[in-house]
């Protein structure tokens, strides 16, 4: 039994876009300035917002989702990201209730509850003055659970404006108005279709990060902001550490395809390789032109679209990586994976050839394919998992299938819930490959690490003795 006394606080809003991001990035940075250790989470399946917190914090951002993860890991992992750190700021995702269905499961406000942390809500007051406070206020009594600890105004179009505001907000909910931020008609943080634009292509990220900086500290109250963290009650935690009783009984090492181009990745999934005995051995498939020594490969999502070009000129490390998956490696392929691992990619009406695992041909839709969570069974032979295991995670993509020249390969997923491939099915498998649009999380996913670590030994010890001749695994089998 742990109980975590920790500082923390929720950041929420009335609707996503209504400046949470801005607002969680510039309070850990200026926290961070003030000499705070500032750990940073983020609420749901989300990879660009945590690279930008993370980045704010200078440490690893963790994502805590109770859709693909249970309670016990959620406060598991929020106690072990917050045993060296002096505050905690977790940024929630869309609206305060907003969830899977219209009980609002899975949402930021039963994720506060969950942390018994306070919550601030960053509002967007374009255009309205006491209407506002008619929303907090029915934030306020539809769950009497939450604690609504604070507000913070965004885009005030001026004084009387702000005035106006401050004075039905704390009139009608009694919250504290603990800052507000003026409409401005430029971010410094740029867009695209996935959300921000990522800080390893933004052209001057940490500038952007010191724009936010100065916003918080000259507009919101950050004693008040601290006040309430440490309000936050200790938590009692039964479960401590989700590490796998695996571990590699012989060196391995695992490449994990890391640039501007494939850049998607939980730090609970590296660290969950770390723990079952695996070395982290970071490659680009923009800059390097040939794999390093390794006993299997994971290639996270990411934008291969917006690096179609480079990726397809750097023919080498394609033709390298296609041998070496002929040879056996084996490979876990994630969403920007699977587009990578296929045979072309079109782009703005250039075909650029991709690895050619899988011959698949994709384009780019102007509208998401798959986005939200996803659901699926294990119902064939695969490198890595079990058959009749439910997996949980999420998609958000913009590739779709243009066309499949052949049947080479067959698919291990079934999907319940979500798209994957082509509505049904998902999980390409070709020799020791598996293949999805689908993202996994390694504390929701149980033996998501065990299954490639496992793999990885195997096949370092048939390279060993010049055995390698088809799959690791028996089809048909369960592992």
């Amino acid at each position: 039994m742990t109980v975590c006394r920790s500082p923390r606080l929720v950041l929420s809003g009335l609707r996503g876009g209504s400046g949470k991001t801005l607002v969680s990035l510039g309070l850990i940075s200026a926290w961070r300035e003030s000499g705070f250790a500032v750990a940073p989470f983020k609420k749901g399946p989300d990879y660009i917002d945590p690279a930008w917190l993370g980045r704010a914090a200078h440490r690893s951002c963790h994502n805590l989702d109770s859709f693909f993860c249970e309670p016990t890991e959620i406060l598991a992992s929020f106690a072990e990201q917050t045993m060296d750190a002096t505050t905690a700021v977790i940024e929630g995702n869309r609206g305060l209730y907003d969830g899977v269905d219209a009980e609002g499961s899975h949402s930021t406000a039963e994720l506060a509850k969950l942390l018994k942390s306070p919550v601030v809500l960053i509002v967007d007051c374009t255009k309205t003055t006491r209407t506002l406070a008619a929303m907090l206020l029915g934030c306020q009594t539809l769950d009497r659970e939450v604690f609504i600890a604070g507000v913070i105004v965004n885009r005030v179009a001026g004084s009387r404006h702000e005035s106006v505001i401050r004075k039905a907000i704390e009139q009608t909910t009694g919250l504290p108005v603990l800052g507000a931020l003026r409409s401005v008609s430029d971010s410094p943080f740029s867009e695209r279709h996935l959300g921000l634009l990522p800080p390893s292509e933004h052209p001057d990220a940490d500038e952007a990060l010191d724009q936010a900086t100065r916003l918080i500290q000259e507009n919101v109250d950050l004693d008040a902001m601290l006040r309430i963290a440490r309000s936050a009650l200790p938590l009692t935690i039964s479960e401590f550490s989700n590490q796998s009783a695996y571990s590699a009984d012989v060196p391995v090492r695992i490449g994990v395809i890391r640039d501007s181009a494939f850049n998607f990745y939980y730090p609970d999934n590296l660290q969950s390789l770390r723990d079952c005995g695996a070395e982290i051995v970071e490659i680009s498939a923009l800059a390097d032109r040939c794999l390093p020594d390794i006993d299997g490969l994971y290639i996270g999502g990411g934008f291969p679209e917006t690096h179609a070009a480079r990726l397809a000129a750097n023919t080498d490390f394609r033709q390298d990586l296609l041998c070496l998956i002929d040879d056996g490696l084996p490979v876990l392929a994630e969403c920007g994976g699977l587009v990578y691992l296929c045979e072309s990619l079109l782009v703005d009406g250039s075909t650029y050839p991709m690895v050619g695992v899988f011959p698949v041909s994709l384009d780019i839709a102007e509208r998401p394919v798959g986005h939200g969570y996803v659901e699926v069974v294990v119902d064939a032979s695969n490198p890595f998992f079990g058959q009749g295991h439910r997996l949980r995670g999420h998609e958000f993509r913009y590739s779709r299938v243009h066309s499949v020249k052949s049947e080479s390969f067959h698919f291990a997923l079934a999907m319940k819930k979500g798209v994957g491939f082509d509505g049904e099915r998902d999980g390409l498998c070709y020799r020791n490959v598996l293949a999805s649009f689908c993202h996994f999380h390694a504390r929701g996913v149980k033996g998501w690490a065990e299954g490639l670590v496992r793999q990885a030994v195997t096949y370092a010890g048939l390279r060993f003795v010049g055995n390698i001749n088809g799959p690791l695994w028996m089809p048909g089998t369960d592992l």
